[in-house]
């Protein structure tokens, strides 16, 4: 197969790269998505995509902004985002993406910390947001709703989207000509700390995506299924400019819930994913076969060993076994009926955001659903090493992208540079200053070993547990392993500066409804299964005593990140008391 890249030397923005993808491949598919008023799936081809972000562009035009003022989407994946974005970008806007399902009081700190003065939203849902944090914003001058608005706001003024669209074309936009021109402020959706706003060019991110095309090929038969929120910028880059920049197709799943029938549907080559949705179709993997016979238990585990030795004799790294010739009977046992519910055609899944544990890793490479984990920042455009098809080791992030440096300080920190450093942190120079050297090094927060040249995580420097007895523990490796268990949906472990290590849970119900109906039972149930997880970690690093938390963890209430990562720190604060129980 060919590839069909655009050199990142030929364009100077985003918009223009939409453009010469347009004159490539005119008539080639672009995005496809869900009609719900047909309920069909629609394509559409790159010329036309450009032609309507032109429609948009002239909408914008007649909007009282200018050059560098900023803008906002916050509505979810779908054609309108790519449309709305490359309408800002051919007017010289800065875009500030917006966390689909954020609390209302995180997007009032955003849109008033950027200066936002127009915001796209979907329809009433955010409207009452906004108005319910009204009072703390004073720079927004307009709304744009897809639906069509049922509630009107006193202080800011609204309009649909069909009607505001409906505007005498502009022909005098303009390219823009310096290809490091600010294009997006993304704020960081980290589990500590207020959310600071990451500067990134045209520049930095049309390097990132060339160095990610040159690592891992994307050919213009490519499928990408997007489901992670392009507000993120792992999704942004590799899920929306990476095919722009290849000529790859882009299916927008319908939603988390539909994710299993449209991967049957729409047979996707690739999908970029945090590890929380694989780690959760793991345990499912073993929760299903561990009620089996024995007999199938022992050949399905054989058939993941032997299988997983083929994969590291295709890597080169280990010899050819006469085993392998059992292979196909695997296959037809077990390994395609699994391998089916990705698809007919599905190539590789880049894993990042957080990391990806070995064991769930191993049984889908074995399974020949390959995954390539890769690291990055937001900081970063955002993506720093991945690891290649061909030179697969799951224990590690992979080797750095082309172009980009990498060294570790003295706390074994991970330190990055090259041509996809931010500029810098909104209106934050004090910030910036404290990530970035004057040399132009970025630090990363990560404890990493470097090994030839491959990059191996080994904890967060600020996320080391330092308990009352001087022991430093660190929580994710312990949470990671945890999490295999399928009794857990979530965990953070607290002990900072206490004597001992304890927990707070989200069990999964569904699998521990046999277990005992009365609290203190149950607790202990769920403690002895997670110590029967800590067998490779030392005795100071037990779990002692384990709580159940009433609030479920959700991305609305501000638990998790947009990847479905607990934010330590506010559950932490959150779950004061019943902290403080677990230790009186």
């Amino acid at each position: 197969m060919n590839t069909d890249y655009i050199n990142p030397d030929t364009v100077n923005s985003l918009h223009e790269l939409l453009r010469l993808r347009s004159q490539k491949s005119p008539h080639g598919s672009a995005y496809q998505y869900f009609n719900r008023q047909t309920s069909h799936w629609d394509t559409i081809d790159w010329q036309s995509v450009y032609t309507q972000s032109r429609q948009w562009a002239s909408a914008l035009a007649h909007e009282d902004l200018q050059a560098g003022d900023r803008v906002a989407i916050l509505i979810k994946n779908s054609l309108e985002w790519v449309l709305f974005e490359q309408a800002c970008f051919a007017n010289h806007l800065v875009v500030v993406p917006l966390y689909l399902e954020d609390r209302a009081e995180n997007l009032a700190y955003v849109i008033q910390d950027a200066g936002v003065k127009l915001l796209l939203i979907e329809g009433d849902k955010h409207l009452e947001m906004i108005s319910s944090v009204a009072e703390k914003i004073d720079c927004l001058d307009k709304i744009i709703c897809l639906d069509k608005p049922t509630i009107e706001l006193t202080s800011i003024n609204t309009a649909n989207l069909n009607t505001w669209l409906d505007k005498p074309e502009k022909h005098d936009l303009t390219d823009i000509t310096d290809r490091h021109t600010l294009a997006t402020i993304v704020y960081t959706s980290g589990t500590t700390g207020k959310s600071k706003g990451v500067m990134l060019s045209h520049d930095n991110i049309l390097q990132n995506t060339w160095a990610g095309l040159n690592s891992i090929k994307v050919y213009p038969s490519d499928n990408f299924l997007s489901f992670l929120p392009i507000s993120h910028m792992l999704e942004r880059t590799v899920g929306y400019y990476m095919p722009m920049m290849s000529g790859a197709l882009v299916s927008f799943s319908r939603s988390i819930p539909e994710l299993a029938a449209d991967m049957v549907t729409l047979n996707p080559s690739v999908m970029i994913t945090v590890p929380r949705i694989f780690e959760r179709v793991y345990n499912k993997i073993e929760e299903t076969i561990s009620q089996k016979p024995r007999l199938i238990q022992w050949l399905f585990a054989r058939s993941i060993d032997i299988a997983w030795d083929y994969f590291q004799y295709q890597q080169h790294k280990t010899g050819w076994s006469p085993l392998f010739i059992l292979l196909p009977l695997f296959n037809l046992l077990f390994h395609r009926k699994i391998r089916d519910k990705f698809g007919k055609r599905f190539r590789f899944a880049i894993s990042g955001g957080a990391p990806l544990d070995y064991n769930v890793a191993r049984l889908f490479i074995s399974l020949k659903i390959i995954i390539a984990q890769g690291y990055g920042l937001t900081e970063f455009s955002p993506v720093i090493s991945v690891n290649r098809l061909d030179d697969n080791d799951p224990r590690s992030v992979g080797r750095p992208l082309p172009g980009v440096e990498i060294r570790t300080n003295e706390n074994q920190e991970l330190e990055v540079k090259g041509k996809c450093v931010m500029q810098g942190y909104w209106n934050n120079l004090e910030a910036t200053q404290v990530m970035i050297d004057e040399q132009g090094w970025l630090s990363t927060g990560d404890k990493v070993n470097i090994i030839d040249n491959r990059i191996y995580i080994t904890g967060r420097i600020k996320d080391i547990i330092v308990l009352s007895t001087g022991e430093k523990v660190p929580p994710c490796e312990i949470e990671q392993s945890i999490l295999q268990d399928p009794a857990f949906e979530n965990i953070v472990v607290v002990g900072e500066q206490r004597p001992y290590l304890s927990a707070l849970v989200i069990p999964n119900f569904d699998h521990v409804e046999k277990m005992v109906n009365d609290t203190d039972g149950f607790n202990e149930q769920l403690l002895e299964r997670i110590n029967h997880k800590m067998s490779a970690f030392p005795g100071y690093a037990r779990i002692h005593k384990v709580s159940i938390c009433k609030e479920a963890w959700t991305v609305e209430n501000g638990m998790l990140t947009p990847t479905l990562k607990p934010k330590r720190q506010y559950i932490i604060d959150q779950n004061k008391n019943i902290i403080d129980d677990m230790y009186n």
